[in-house]
């Protein structure tokens, strides 16, 4: 297995250690059956990479092993976002190329400088992932993942966009959904609610997305549900939002960025 290095991580703060910490417990007390997690939104760009991604980094640093799944054959950014690359080579090969029948998993299976996480990127885009995540290889993986790892957890297409996350769904132990405030209106959360539902799988709960957080005397800042992170305003596309990450417990995620994300 080769090792690909990672360059656009950070440290976690304090407080997104603490929200991370409040977010994983809340998963961890789903029961020890729940192994592998899948996570999608209604429509791109509400953070649900981003949040799928820091949950993977604080499980490890739980001392759990986590293999991280790109499933987004569409649209992914994760390669371009963390700038990876491995040796000697200019393609990062991906899952599009192992269910496809291309490569070997072990050919697109990537250890990481975080110890104890591995990585599946999506690989270049194809016409037809619905297809091949159909395709016995995904089962495979799947049953490779529960096997070898504590924590499986899949990035998925916005389901509201396409249905893959709904095939993917068949085959996990739960599911969360990232919801940005503003992005997505509630019929349409409902929406993608019942799709996963009629997929079998088990909703988790869901995580509220960048949260613009208003002034209060509180501490001279916002407060919500009665839990306090501070507040902190991040740069995207030239706009700035407060973001923060939350559960169905009311538990909330101070992100120190806010680039894209899908």
């Amino acid at each position: 297995m080769e090792t690909i290095e990672l360059r656009n991580t950070k440290e976690f703060s304090y407080t997104k250690k603490e929200s991370l910490r409040a977010l994983k417990t809340n998963i961890q007390f789903c029961g020890d059956d729940v192994k592998t997690i899948m996570f999608t939104s209604s429509v791109p760009n509400e953070g649900k990479s981003t949040v799928t991604f820091d949950l993977a980094r604080s499980l490890t640093e739980s001392g759990k092993s986590v293999l991280f799944i790109d499933t987004d054959m569409r649209k992914s950014v994760l390669v371009g976002r963390f700038r990876a690359k491995t040796e000697g080579k200019d393609e990062v090969l991906g899952l599009s190329h192992y269910l496809s029948g291309q490569k070997k998993l072990t050919e697109v299976l990537y250890a990481t400088q975080i110890p104890k996480l591995c990585m599946i990127f999506a690989g270049p885009s194809v016409p037809n992932p619905t297809e091949i995540l159909e395709k016995k290889y995904f089962l495979d993986l799947i049953e490779f993942g529960r096997q070898q790892f504590d924590y499986v957890l899949i990035d998925c297409a916005p389901i509201g966009a396409a249905i893959d996350a709904a095939i993917v769904a068949k085959h996990c132990d739960g599911a969360v959904i990232v919801i940005a405030q503003g992005m997505a209106g509630s019929r349409m959360i409902s929406g993608v609610k019942k799709q996963l539902e009629a997929s079998g799988v088990r909703i988790l709960g869901a995580v509220l997305n960048k949260v613009k957080m208003e002034k209060s005397h509180y501490y001279g800042y916002g407060k919500y549900y009665g839990r306090y992170y501070g507040k902190y305003y991040g740069r995207y596309y030239g706009s700035y939002y407060g973001s923060y990450y939350g559960s169905y417990y009311g538990n909330y995620y101070k992100r120190e960025d806010d680039e894209e994300t899908e």
